[in-house]
């Protein structure tokens, strides 16, 4: 298998668990470049578990996961969850600047205006996050994928990234999704609602304990 073969991301015999106890075991996924793989499941099945735990933030106790050919994660992937991550004391645009800092990126101001104009949140630069509504500041957080590029971060994990999004923003983030992995790039998601540009499905009530 050359690199270009090689996935992106591989999860073999993966145990998903909240603390000590399992939830699902014998996960197994290829996610290659240019995948877009809708994360389903029945409530507790450990969704975003498992994203936290490919994010690095939640221990691997059971199985193996590769990323990128291997075992150590060389390239951080991108992960967008519930818990936000925005300081209300910063304005929206320190906050985004913040978000990208993190994946070694300084953008520029045009870069801001342009990502939180691609959000629908133009002219909310210099706007105290603690101002903003709970839809609003979700969009801080999602406009730095405007951004972000597989040369950056080929994986890009997301957590209901289309909760309180309008119709025509889910068309902006569908359309971003595709050009990502049409660049390049992976995509391993939850949502409750039709993900219409996924083109794989990992359901995890199949691996319940």
């Amino acid at each position: 298998m050359t690199a270009l073969d090689t996935p992106l991301l591989m999860l073999d015999e993966l145990t998903v668990q909240r603390g000590e106890i399992p939830l699902c075991e014998g996960v197994s996924l290829n996610l290659s470049a240019g995948s877009i793989c809708h994360l389903v499941g029945a409530n507790g099945t450990g969704k975003t578990t498992l994203l936290m735990q490919l994010a690095g933030l939640l221990p691997v106790l059971t199985g193996e996961v590769v990323y990128q050919g291997a075992v150590t994660l060389p390239t951080q992937p991108l992960y967008v969850s519930h818990q936000l991550g925005i300081h209300p004391n910063l304005t929206v645009a320190q906050n985004l600047n913040f978000l990208l800092n993190l994946y070694g990126i300084t953008p520029s101001t045009a870069d801001i205006d342009d990502a939180l104009a691609w959000v629908g949140l133009q002219g909310f630069e210099t706007i105290s996050s603690s101002h903003l509504s709970a839809g609003q500041t979700r969009r801080i957080t999602l406009a730095r994928l405007y951004l972000l590029t597989p040369e950056i971060t080929p994986l890009w994990l997301l957590d209901e990234p289309f909760t309180a999004l309008d119709v025509d923003m889910v068309a902006r983030m569908e359309d971003r999704l595709c050009k990502f992995t049409n660049a390049g790039g992976s995509i391993l998601m939850t949502s409750h609602q039709t993900v219409g540009v996924a083109n794989q499905v990992l359901d995890l009530s199949e691996f319940m304990v």
